[in-house]
């Protein structure tokens, strides 16, 4: 795991090494066009592959996709269904795309509610790309925020019962490693498309200090053209994670010998 943005200051490079995407507008890309909501989320799948792909090329080593969060649920349950029925459609037709192209799948999220035949493709894609280290992809899946900050204190107290009688003991370095995506650093930048601004109970612990970028695009015409805008807009960002200007520009200046 990453350093934690609010107990130290990470390195900021010009590539983010975390990218954290919502993606939105699938079905208003679907409506504008006359289209049922189906051809957008279809579409969006399209959408995934490549800005997977392009993530791989530019160097960015983890990107997280929020593709069902705990509240899609309230969606009428034709819609629910049919997402469903993509996301194992996508599992079944992009293993051998992810193994082969060296990159590593994990899922995040409550999955005990899915079907049985759900959770065992994720299970098995999971065990296939485990050594891949080009590109971790996480999908986080039933997700929430809040639930992912419950999950955790109910995890690590189960392992600490001690810290219940004694809570001055819980600090955020005790609590970090049972959060979902411990195994990864916190977003560097973060993505919504679709128009909307706001984070929608997505990684609300790890996105502290996230760079936000929000665009109109739908997610469906979101390609790796948009990533560089986005990242381009990431680039003109000074991230001083509590520092002022003057300290950042001091670290940055290269250092001056004062002697052989």
């Amino acid at each position: 795991m990453g350093l934690s943005t609010t107990l130290g200051v990470p390195q900021a490079d010009a590539v983010p090494r975390h990218v954290a995407i919502i993606m939105d507008g699938n079905g208003r890309w679907a409506t504008q066009r006359f289209l049922p909501r189906v051809a957008g989320h279809k579409k969006g799948v399209d959408a995934v592959r490549a800005v997977v792909e392009a993530c791989a090329v530019r160097g960015i080593e983890y990107l997280t996709l929020f593709a069902f969060s705990s509240e899609n649920w309230r969606r009428p349950a034709e819609e629910v269904s049919l997402l469903m029925r993509l996301f194992v459609h996508a599992l079944e037709r992009e293993v051998t795309r992810l193994a082969r192209n060296g990159i590593k799948l994990k899922v995040v999220g409550d999955i005990e509610a899915f079907e049985p035949r759900l959770r065992e493709l994720i299970a098995d894609v999971e065990a296939r790309t485990r050594d891949n280290d080009r590109l971790t992809l996480t999908i986080a899946a039933n997700y929430g925020g809040r639930w992912d900050i419950l999950q955790a204190t109910r995890r690590l107290l189960a392992a600490r019962p001690e810290l219940a009688a004694r809570p001055e003991l819980l600090d955020e370095s005790a609590l970090a490693p049972y959060l979902a995506m411990a195994y990864a650093p916190e977003p560097d930048l973060f993505i919504r498309t679709g128009g909307e601004q706001r984070i929608s109970n997505f990684l609300i612990w790890q996105l502290a200090y996230t760079e936000l970028y929000f665009t109109d695009c739908y997610w469906p015409d979101f390609d790796a053209a948009q990533l560089d805008l986005a990242c381009q807009s990431y680039r003109g960002r000074e991230r001083r994670f509590g520092r002022t200007s003057a300290q950042v520009r001091a670290q940055a200046a290269p250092h001056v010998s004062n002697g052989s």
